[in-house]
């Protein structure tokens, strides 16, 4: 799971439009980006994927426009 800060008033369109930038370069790194969720008031924007490692992600967020530092791996579930 990751989190992007600083997304204030995001739209829908928006959200959709940054998920498939990170869907169309997501093997190059062997990332699978399952879903988005965003939160326009506060702007922070939360997303769940599978990846080899928390780099992985970071390096597709990056390249597809929108960096993250804050990358959380959750191994546990219920």
């Amino acid at each position: 799971m990751d989190v992007h800060r600083g997304m204030t008033g995001i739209t829908s369109e928006q959200l959709l439009e940054a998920h498939n930038a990170d869907l169309a370069i997501q093997g190059e790194e062997r990332v699978n980006f399952k879903h988005a969720w965003a939160d326009p008031a506060s702007g922070m924007v939360f997303c769940l994927s599978e990846a080899p490692d928390p780099d992985a992600v970071k390096r597709i967020h990056e390249r597809a426009g929108h960096p993250t530092e804050e990358v959380y791996e959750v191994p546990v579930q219920a």
